[in-house]
């Protein structure tokens, strides 16, 4: 191409980054556009001679804010306080693994793994999830029973929907129980966990969709799918709750299923429900020829009569075209969605559109992963359930937003003042005794401050108490506790000082609790 052709491209697509600034058009798209700008500039190299530098995060990433970051603080604290309940202890691996850790256990996902270029003389990829490291490490370790949860960023390279809390870099926190026990034990306290923790943090309604993977693949058995055919299957099945049959069965024909296979295959998968489903299916003629379809209902079967026991009757239901695509699942598969997320069958959808946020909690049962690295073989029976912490975020901003609810940015309880000058180290004194008498506690980095921006900080930040110290405090060795929400104040004696505000601290924790 000429550089004069170039040149026009690019006065072109700068005046289309221009309006969509204007436009106060989506994030997300601007950088895209302004990405394919600095391609063009590089054509010309013009991006490293005209000194320009366009100041952006990467495709798929973001930074967070204060605010944000409360958010998710807050969220963590929930999801590790549900994982310490259940008696789980925490571990870390590494962010890159050894290319080949990673091959050939994610299916038609493993395209979206990043490849690093030979560092020091090995091939690495960024980890893709949290599950394979943890069974390379368990492997590694020789361990043969764990209770573990790990929170860590993962990495795709997908196609981002960050309005929808997709990313390329994201958090995961997966909780997995590994050992040989009792069917279902395990897997329905897993379940139980991610109804603890949505419940926790008040997302809205949701439901527990559970499957197993066996049961999909005596289903593909039967219906006549061939057996180098069941993953590509599987993996159109899976994107049920994004696309209406029709569109999936089309996949299912473009990946060489002939149609009355994918019929067969649709009148299956379209059903859900509870136990009455399970009965129906256990006498179900073609079903019963397949072994493997009969072991994963059992297994569903009794999964739901646990379910019951722990108070998840209503929250859980048995979804046949629940599928899951990762190539590790061998057994029961669950997956967490908000009620209002689900496809709507009587609105036109463009092909591929995702609806909603999609999951917000997915796993299953890999009873094979482990050994896949044993040099021996030596399988550990796992099962395990990720929580899909971005997307929640995006839930809780857009809440808070609508709400109009303001976001704490620190736990800062209390903020030392004077409405005199010349008081900066009383004000350090007193806050020293705060800290150490680990009391949450700021003062104002100015030797004079003025006293109304000090109790605005205090209002705009949320602290609820203020310690005052001024001329008359100091002649009676007192301070002035005041209560920011109502403007109360009282005089304590400074020996005093330290346990008034635990006690009133402890009374706020309290009603807190409480609510």
């Amino acid at each position: 191409m000429e550089k004069s052709v170039i040149k026009e491209e690019i006065r072109k697509q700068g005046e289309f980054v221009r309006q969509l600034k204007l436009d106060k058009a989506e994030k997300e798209k601007i950088d895209e556009e302004v990405t394919k700008l600095l391609a063009l500039k590089a054509q010309l190299g013009e991006d490293a001679s005209s000194g320009k530098f366009v100041l952006k995060t990467p495709k798929g990433t973001r930074d967070y804010n204060l605010k944000q970051m409360a958010i998710r603080e807050n969220v963590f604290d929930t999801i590790i306080k549900c994982f310490k309940r259940h008696g789980a202890g925490t571990i870390d691996t590494p962010v890159f693994e050894l290319k080949e850790t990673l091959t050939n256990k994610y299916g038609e996902d493993s395209k979206l793994i990043y490849d690093l270029k030979d560092q020091g003389g090995e091939m690495l990829s960024l980890r893709y999830d949290l599950t394979v490291p943890f069974a390379r490490y368990m492997a590694m370790n020789k361990i043969q029973t764990i209770k573990r949860y790990h929170i860590a960023k993962v990495y795709r390279r997908d196609n981002p929907a960050m309005t929808r809390g997709r990313y390329r870099e994201f958090y995961q926190c997966d909780i997995d129980i590994a050992g040989q026990y009792d069917p279902m034990i395990a897997d329905a306290e897993c379940l139980r966990i991610v109804y603890e923790i949505l419940s926790a943090l008040k997302l809205g309604d949701f439901v527990i969709k559970v499957n197993d993977r066996r049961m999909l693949d005596g289903v593909f058995a039967v219906c006549g799918c061939p057996d180098e055919k069941f993953r590509q299957a599987c993996s159109a099945v899976d994107k049920l709750d994004k696309l209406p049959w029709e569109d999936v069965k089309a996949e299912m024909l473009e990946k060489g299923l002939t149609e009355e296979t994918a019929d067969k295959i649709g009148v299956y998968v379209q059903m859900s429900g509870g136990q009455e489903l399970v009965e129906h299916l256990l006498s179900d003629k073609l079903l019963m020829t397949s072994k493997c379809a009969m072991a994963g209902l059992n297994d569903i079967k009794l999964l739901l009569r646990y379910l019951q026991i722990y108070q998840l009757g209503n929250k859980v239901s048995f979804d046949m075209s629940l599928a899951r695509g990762l190539d590790y699942y061998t057994g029961a598969i669950f997956e967490a969605v908000l009620t209002g997320t689900a496809v709507n069958t009587n609105q036109p959808r463009i092909k591929g559109e995702t609806v909603g946020v999609g999951s917000i909690a997915g796993g299953g049962r890999y009873d094979n992963l482990v050994g896949s690295f044993d040099p021996k073989g030596r399988s550990v029976p796992c099962v395990g359930v990720s929580i899909g912490v971005e997307r929640i975020f995006s839930i809780l901003e857009a809440q808070l937003k609508a709400d109009g609810r303001k976001t704490r940015t620190n736990d800062t309880e209390v903020y030392v003042i004077s409405p005199q000058k010349n008081f900066l180290e009383e004000r350090m004194q007193i806050i020293t005794e705060l800290w150490k008498a680990n009391i949450k506690a700021e003062m104002p980095y100015k030797r004079n401050p003025k006293l109304l921006s000090q109790l605005q900080t205090c209002e705009e930040r949320g602290i609820p108490y203020a310690v005052i110290i001024a001329s008359s405090e100091k002649e009676t060795n007192t301070v002035k506790l005041r209560t920011i929400d109502t403007r109360e104040e009282v005089s304590i004696p400074r020996e005093n000082m330290v346990k008034e505000i635990k006690d009133r601290l402890q009374i706020c924790k309290n009603n807190t609790d409480q609510n």
